[in-house]
């Protein structure tokens, strides 16, 4: 990446007398957007019938990261009642919710027209605005921090088209918005697709992460062990000193319900697992009462009856009681196994998942359930207790180094993503020079 600091700047600058903008390239000029612009000229009436002529345009999408994204196949008679919105090639596609997480994005496509919803605003410049170099003001922090200004709302802050159009753009000579828009092109490309090989990396390093975690789990540490049939057909050879068992011997129900509801209330997250709610969600709606919630202890195995199928299994590694709700699972280890973090990390090999969706009852994803018999009924190998805590101790080492190596591919990523939205900030304010 070549330091900003480094780059031309131009001879002389002047105040723009937008704080959000500061010192621009004297030559420039400052003006509204709805003096260079014309917003939502194409919207349709709210009670547009759906044979206007219109059936074959896709719904998009639009974000800062990928640009315009069709919804193929959704005819506009299909489309929500508030999708009215006309945006053409050389439109640009702005987000009136949320304006600051930059979805923004120019349409380059000819052979169609796109409909959006009232949410979004569609910005077509005049003539001697090019269209790309306003799509990049529109997407640097010069335009979106104005936004912020005006918007109104805490959680979705939004702004309307009349408010948007009082915002204010620069307008360069025609041959540097040519040269400002070539340049970033060309330059947020390379950004962009750096930023796809990192996370090309993140996904490589996720999925042999979890290739070591599934053959330490299922055939333990020494590859020189013996092997034996497991007599399960799914599970295959396991280590000749392990044993299998049905998961009614191993796993208990826990039955047991809150009488007071008093307990600290728990969530399953995919990201951080079993949690205490009020440390991650403040402000987040809850039940008018938590009693008879369901009771978990500490390694106790928790999981949603309706996302078996997804790996939604939890080990509580909390010191203290707490409550989650009666939908949930909530399974004590009986015999055999020493930490439930073993079943959890087992119930998430694509073998036992295929055996969740097998066995679970229901048609509609998000309304198949596992039940507790059912989930019983499967057999899972089982290492000696002392081998059991080697395993784990093993995967948590190796996932400690993978983390690591995610993390920093994760920063990498965040800092390109920075100095990208610096960049496009920094040239289209005429901060550095590059015509």
């Amino acid at each position: 990446m070549v330091k900003l600091a480094a780059m031309s700047k131009y001879e002389a600058y002047q105040d723009s007398g937008v704080e959000k903008i500061g010192l621009i390239p004297a030559h420039w000029d400052v003006c509204k957007l709805k003096f260079s612009t014309k917003i939502n000229k194409g919207s349709l009436p709210e009670n547009t019938w759906k044979g206007y002529g219109f059936n074959y345009v896709d719904i998009g999408s639009v974000s800062f990261e990928n640009g315009i994204e069709k919804t193929e196949g959704l005819l506009f008679g299909d489309a929500p009642s508030r999708a009215r919105r006309i945006a053409q090639a050389g439109d640009t596609v702005v987000s009136t919710v949320r304006t600051y997480l930059k979805a923004i994005a120019y349409i380059d496509d000819k052979s169609s027209n796109y409909i959006y919803s009232t949410g979004f605003a569609i910005v077509s410049p005049k003539p001697y605005l090019k269209p790309t170099y306003l799509t990049n003001f529109i997407r640097s922090n010069a335009f979106t921090e104005q936004v912020d200004t005006v918007a109104k709302g805490m959680s979705y802050p939004a702004i309307n088209s009349t408010e948007l159009s009082n915002l204010y753009i620069l307008e360069a000579p025609g041959n540097e918005q040519i040269a400002i828009a070539t340049f970033l092109d060309k330059k947020t490309t390379q950004i962009d697709e750096a930023i796809a090989i990192k996370e090309k990396q993140i996904a490589l390093l996720k999925e042999r992460n979890q290739i070591i975690i599934q053959k330490a789990i299922t055939q333990g540490l020494n590859s020189n062990a013996s092997m034996k049939d497991s007599g399960v057909d799914w599970i295959g050879h396991i280590p000749e000193h392990w044993i299998v068992k049905r998961l009614k011997y191993v796993l208990e129900e826990r039955s047991e319900r809150s009488k007071a509801g008093e307990e600290p209330l728990l969530m399953v997250s995919q990201v951080h697992g079993l949690v205490v709610r009020a440390d991650y969600h403040d402000k987040a709606e809850v039940a008018a009462s938590n009693i008879d919630n369901k009771i978990v202890y500490k390694n106790d195995l928790v999981f949603n009856k309706l996302k078996a199928h997804l790996g939604v299994f939890f080990k509580s590694n909390i010191d203290f009681k707490g409550l989650v709700s009666p939908d949930y699972a909530v399974y004590r280890c009986k015999a055999y196994i020493v930490d439930a973090k073993i079943l959890e990390l087992l119930f998430r090999h694509p073998s036992y998942i295929e055996q969740f969706i097998i066995r679970a009852t229901g048609i509609v994803e998000g309304l198949i359930r596992l039940y507790t018999g059912d989930l019983f009924d499967i057999s899972v190998p089982i290492a000696p207790e002392k081998e059991q805590l080697e395993i784990l101790s093993y995967i948590e080492e190796q996932s400690k180094v993978f983390d690591r190596a995610v993390d920093l591919q994760q920063r990498q990523i965040e800092k390109l993503k920075e100095y990208k939205t610096t960049l496009i900030n920094s040239v289209v304010t005429g901060k550095i020079k590059v015509a």
